[in-house]
């Protein structure tokens, strides 16, 4: 059972660069209980690509989505609410 739900939708748009792309992630638990990270990335608008990686721990699959945020945060990306701002 996780403690607390996980997931994160994150955008990188640049018109100059006819950029568009978006970066989602989410912790969620297999029919066996354990926990998984499940990674969705694309051009907004398209289907995009995923890739789901299993743990053995809640605290595992945290730490690597930690730090896959910090790393998209450093290139550009920012969450939904932050790009409908600007």
């Amino acid at each position: 059972m996780l403690k607390q739900p996980y997931h994160i939708y994150t955008e990188r748009t640049d018109p100059t660069k006819n950029m568009a792309r978006f970066y989602a992630m989410e912790i969620s638990q297999t029919l066996f209980g354990e926990p998984c990270l499940t990674r969705r990335w694309g051009r907004i608008g398209a289907s995009g690509q995923s890739m789901v990686h299993h743990f053995e721990s809640e605290q595992d699959a945290v730490m690597l989505f930690l730090e896959i945020t910090r790393h998209k945060k450093a290139r550009g990306y920012r969450t939904r609410s932050a790009v409908s701002a600007r």
